[in-house]
């Protein structure tokens, strides 16, 4: 292992304080990682893992704000020790609808649901548990050392629709951090045990279009007269027509402009309107969401002018009015080589996780289950190795065109316009050979012996970085007089002049007289 970095014999003390509050703490751990993953609450909608994180923070000794920046679902945690710098962490813990799966090695759901249930996929169970664990690990440290400074933690509803860091950044929330660190569990190749460096994850906009039809009568009246209310005369084609019409506008929109330019993606979802009895009379109501997920944001202007005028054309030929509601405005990421050398210097130091041969076990059974033949080596290799930032960058701009800045998405973009922030990935069980049915990764996502090296391995690295950071003025300085040349050469301020999605009808748990239930199934 590597001599600790920074400021000397504090910053080592701390360190193994650290360390040693995360092996002493590893089976609570483990069983709150359990937990969410158990939760699986979809965006929006993370009732019980919001509050199991609040009243756990409170009980940890911080200063809980419930409902912050008008979510419901998301909270800022703080605690002090004197004056000082002020670092920040993050949980996530929004789940994926249609992926409900059970922590074993064998397909199933979860007992009492269906497959169509939320279920978590990268898993942000384990990024959540990973920084809380860190969170700890570091306030423990800072107790024990004396260390000054503060320590944040704010809860993220709704990041696989990039909800809330927007949000929260037009709000001030990351203001006056020192530095940010933000953990994700590996979801690509090459970026697996390692920290962007370069290429940061890119611009997104989410919103949806509700199609409302109010006034069929109109439609198609004659001389001002409305619609015969008969079965057999002329209707308006309604809210679904309309839905149906901008859907299959949208993905020719998409053919004709997406040869053109690489690294992007436009999603679609059509969420639930309850018209589960159908007539011979039009749908009064439809709404369907689009993600775009690009490099930046001049590509997010094009194509949602292009979305925005379908949309009207689809209203218009089908009786309809249509309302764009906004669900993410979120900017590129920023990047800081200061903060990126900070973090890989404490991942050097504690190295990939190490899995037992009981977990590697599981994971052959879960190859079996697949029916691929168990493999003595079951992980892809990558997830016990480091890999060099610069050299993951290297890899990673093969794929990319030269003048297309950033890949991928995520969030955290958001934070990097506000503080000094490093972006690193710690591996999580992914499976050699394939390919895997989903169920099978997101079952190595929630089993214990399995996920819990990525949670260890995850707190080890941010305890490492904050105290870092909190004990070592040049590096704080260095990363910030960074971050202040970066934003100022080309500033983007937040976007997210929009209140909180949170009454569109997002899926979600219902508790019925049958029960607790899924209310959207296949």
């Amino acid at each position: 292992m590597q001599e600790t970095r920074g400021d000397s014999d504090t910053l080592r003390a701390a360190v193994a304080q650290a360390d040693a509050l995360i092996a002493a703490r590893a089976g609570a751990f483990s069983d709150w990682t359990a937990q969410i993953f158990d939760f699986a609450e979809p965006a929006w909608r993370e009732y019980r893992s919001a509050a199991w994180y609040v009243a756990r923070l409170r009980a940890e000794g911080f200063e809980v704000e419930e409902g912050s920046a008008g979510m419901p679902t998301a909270f800022c945690a703080r605690w002090s020790q004197g004056d000082g710098p002020r670092i920040g962490f993050y949980a996530e813990y929004d789940a994926v609808p249609g992926n409900c799966q059970a922590a074993q090695p064998e397909p199933g759901p979860r007992p009492g649901l269906t497959a169509a249930a939320a279920g978590h996929t990268d898993p942000h169970s384990a990024l959540g548990i990973g920084a809380l664990a860190g969170l700890l690990a570091s306030k423990a440290a800072m107790e024990a050392q004396g260390i000054p400074g503060s320590l944040q933690m704010t809860g993220e509803p709704a990041e696989k629709l990039r909800g809330s860091k927007p949000l929260h950044a037009m709000a001030g929330y990351y203001d006056g951090l020192a530095g940010m660190l933000s953990f994700h569990p590996f979801y690509m190749l090459p970026l697996c045990n390692t920290v962007r460096w370069d290429t940061q994850c890119g611009a997104a906009y989410a919103f949806v279009y509700r199609f409302r039809c109010d006034a069929p009568e109109l439609w198609g009246a004659r001389d001002g007269a409305p619609i015969p209310q008969s079965h057999s005369e002329i209707r308006a084609p309604g809210a679904n027509d309309a839905l149906v019409m901008m859907y299959q506008s949208g993905r020719m929109l998409r053919d004709a402009m997406l040869p053109h330019r690489g690294g992007w993606s436009v999603s679609e979802a059509i969420l639930a309107t309850g018209q589960a009895t159908a007539d011979n009379l039009p749908a009064r109501a439809a709404d369907l969401q689009y993600m775009i997920r690009v490099p930046d944001l001049e590509m997010a202007g094009q194509i949602t002018t292009q979305l925005d005028r379908l949309a009207e054309h689809a209203a218009q030929m089908t009786g309809c009015t249509v309302e764009k509601r906004w669900v993410s405005k979120s900017r590129p990421g920023l990047t800081n080589h200061a903060m990126a050398r900070l973090v890989w210097e404490a991942l050097e130091q504690v190295g990939p996780p190490v899995w037992s041969d009981a977990a590697l076990a599981l994971a052959r059974q879960v190859q079996a289950a697949c029916g691929v033949v168990p493999d003595d080596a079951p992980l892809i290799p990558e997830c016990t190795t480091l890999i060099a930032p610069e050299e993951a960058e290297a890899r990673l701009r093969r794929d990319l065109p030269p003048a297309q800045a950033h890949s991928t998405s995520d969030d955290y973009t958001d934070m990097t316009w506000h503080a000094p922030t490093a972006r690193f990935y710690i591996a999580r069980p992914a499976l050699r050979g394939g390919p895997y049915p989903p169920w099978a990764m997101n079952a190595l996502g929630g089993m214990p012996a399995l996920i819990d090296p990525t949670v260890v391995c995850a707190a080890r690295v941010l305890a490492r970085s904050a105290l870092r950071l909190l004990t070592d003025e040049a590096a704080r300085a260095a990363a910030w007089k960074e971050f202040e040349t970066r934003r100022a050469a080309a500033p983007i301020p937040p976007l997210a002049d929009y209140p909180a999605p949170i009454d569109l009808p997002w899926p979600e748990y219902v508790e019925t007289v049958r029960g607790r239930h899924w209310h959207i199934g296949f």
